[in-house]
């Protein structure tokens, strides 16, 4: 994985099962800036029992009696993929889809994407996690309602089916729509890298930009984040989505944050060094000396440029006989 943070725009099912309003999405991930523009994969009956109940953020913003029911009004059939995947090649962004059932893994398999996302909900699903790990490919693993010990367990089951650790990216992740900013945690992303050796990366429910942001200050090398083109359509995600004018904010502001990172070592930098001159400060005197006087309190002072003597050297000439006059 390179410095450059992986930008992924989540579309997820804010494009309400209209393949014309996806389409736009890609579009406007693309013109934000985003690397990868995701949407999901599923089949309803697969991913869900006929009685499951929907959470309380889904409750209230949408119509639907269960789960069921809604997610039958989101689902892409196979042959709108295939045109998403057109979109992007179009749009020169990376398309990329969750899926939440082994057919719906298949299918995007055939597909041929760059990478495979894990959705927080299926992080202890172990025939999925195989399935995943068969295929080889970059897994990006969301990390939402998991203990550490949950995390660990579905990385080994990962690794035993195949996957290279190396190949796999950490996201933490709270599910809730929107998260509470106290429920964030963002300090686990370095200390996800430093327990499991893996990439780490933050897939954000909050609101607004800034909690990403700050994410990729802590080391996160992925930043997932749902946007809409239009908060008041109804649906499970679009109020805690970002508008584009917000996608591409974030964009620009992950972008400067990486180059204002820099490393390890600090040393003065290319655009300050010419200011050393003027900033800092030389030996002075203070008063006339002549040769021969003492060098002390009275007759020596610092004052700018620092283009003589540092002050750092006082002590070398304190107390000591001037061997000429100043």
């Amino acid at each position: 994985m390179t410095d450059r943070t992986l930008i992924i725009a989540e579309a997820g099912v804010n494009h309400n099962g209209s393949l014309k309003r996806a389409k736009e999405m890609v579009a406007v991930a693309a013109e934000a800036g985003a690397d990868v523009v995701k949407f999901q994969t599923f089949s309803a009956d697969a991913l869900t029992a006929a009685n499951a109940e929907l959470a309380d953020y889904q409750k209230a913003n949408t119509h639907h009696a269960n789960q069921l029911e809604l997610l039958k009004s989101l689902e892409l059939s196979q042959d709108d993929h295939y045109e998403l995947i057109e979109c992007c090649n179009q749009n020169q962004i990376e398309f990329l889809s969750t899926a939440f059932d082994i057919e719906s893994i298949r299918f995007l398999e055939s597909c041929n994407l760059k990478r495979v996302k894990i959705p927080s909900g299926e992080i202890t699903n172990l025939p999925l996690l195989r399935e995943i790990a068969r295929i080889k490919k970059p897994i990006i693993l969301s990390t939402g309602m998991a203990d550490l010990e949950e995390i660990d367990k579905a990385i080994q089951a990962l690794e035993q089916a195949g996957a290279d650790r190396q190949q796999i990216t950490l996201l933490q992740c709270t599910t809730q729509y929107p998260a509470p900013d106290e429920d964030a945690n963002l300090r686990v992303i370095p200390a996800f890298k430093e327990q499991f050796h893996v990439h780490v990366g933050y897939s954000d429910h909050t609101l607004g930009v800034d909690l990403s942001i700050a994410a990729v200050a802590l080391g996160a090398k992925v930043i997932e984040k749902h946007f809409t083109l239009d908060r008041n359509l109804p649906g499970p995600d679009h109020h805690a989505s970002l508008l584009p004018d917000e996608l591409n904010r974030l964009a620009t502001g992950i972008r400067r944050i990486e180059k204002a990172l820099g490393n390890p070592v600090k040393q003065p930098s290319p655009s300050e060094i010419n200011n050393k001159r003027i900033a800092r400060k030389s030996l002075v005197a203070k008063t006339p000396i002549k040769r021969g006087d003492t060098f002390c309190l009275d007759n020596l002072t610092t004052k700018r440029p620092g283009t003589g003597i540092s002050p750092m050297q006082w002590d070398e000439f304190i107390g000591k006989n001037a061997t000429r006059a100043y």
